[in-house]
């Protein structure tokens, strides 16, 4: 037996294992979007019903607004932070920030909301703090604000850990020539490294506004579901005991799923623009 063969042969479990877990469940929801359970046949009914209602309407904004500050917000932070680590080089302090952000990029959810609730939550102490010398002002964290910010704080150590590889392309050599042709650091900045950076910025704001666009256990553990965004609103319609229609439910995750596409394919779109553009110069 060749070892092409063998190896298909071990990747079968694998494949199997996508089919049942990732195609299965996506040709099932999609299938299912097209029934109306409340007309009783198959059509557009429940897509006419989300673009059409209001309240269907302010989740996906609610949705879009939040996952797309906290990702630039998130890839902002993150840009500063993984240059300020690829500068560490290979000291201990480097490999202690690297295993925190590792270790942070898995706390969300509700660990995550209980924190934000004891240090900004209503009674929490920074708020008091805040609030005794007078600089709490409107800030709410059961607001659109505040869920952008507990969004951007767990965007935050995925983004390191996805735009740290992208430093080890940027040379040394580059900054110092063209320090010698008379380029400040905002010039070598605008017109050398953040155009090699470009690919890598695009393809990890596009995975940072998937994470959040997905986020469904950190809003839910901070609001019990009185949110109106996407995932919240496909969990009531899959799970909820007053309105439970998961047909629509299929047609709002179709809906994200679609949004999503489009957002990556504009991604691969600029990327490739960015990676020409660097060809031909």
């Amino acid at each position: 037996m060749s070892g092409k063969k063998l190896a298909l042969i071990w990747l079968l479990p694998f494949s199997l294992f996508y089919l049942a877990f990732q195609v299965a469940p996506l040709v099932w929801v999609a299938g299912n979007s097209f029934w109306s359970d409340v007309n009783s046949r198959w059509g557009l009914d429940n897509y006419h019903d989300i673009l059409t209602s209001p309240f269907y309407l302010q989740a996906i904004r609610f949705s879009l607004d939040i996952a797309i500050w906290s990702s630039l917000w998130g890839l902002l932070i993150s840009l500063v932070a993984g240059y300020s680590l690829s500068q560490l080089g290979e000291s201990r302090l480097h490999r202690f920030m690297l295993a925190f952000t590792n270790m942070t990029s898995n706390f969300a959810g509700v660990p995550l909301a209980f924190a934000f609730i004891i240090l900004l939550g209503l009674n929490g102490c920074l708020t008091l703090i805040l609030r005794h010398y007078g600089l709490a002002g409107d800030f709410r964290l059961f607001s659109s604000d505040g869920m952008i910010v507990v969004y951007t704080w767990f965007q935050i150590p995925l983004g390191v850990m996805l735009l740290l590889p992208a430093f080890d392309g940027l040379k040394t050599e580059w900054q110092e020539s063209a320090a010698l042709l008379g380029a400040g650091r905002f010039s070598y900045w605008r017109l050398i490294a953040l155009p090699v950076l470009s690919p890598a910025l695009l393809g990890t704001f596009v995975i940072l506004l998937a994470n959040a666009l997905g986020a469904y256990a950190t809003i839910y553990a901070l609001t019990s579901g009185n949110f109106n965004v996407v995932p919240v609103r496909i969990a009531a319609l899959v799970s909820g005991d007053i309105s439970l229609d998961p047909y629509m439910g299929s047609a709002l995750a179709v809906l994200l799923v679609l949004l999503l596409t489009v957002i990556t394919v504009v991604q691969q779109y600029l990327v490739r623009r960015s990676y020409l553009n660097a060809r031909r110069t």
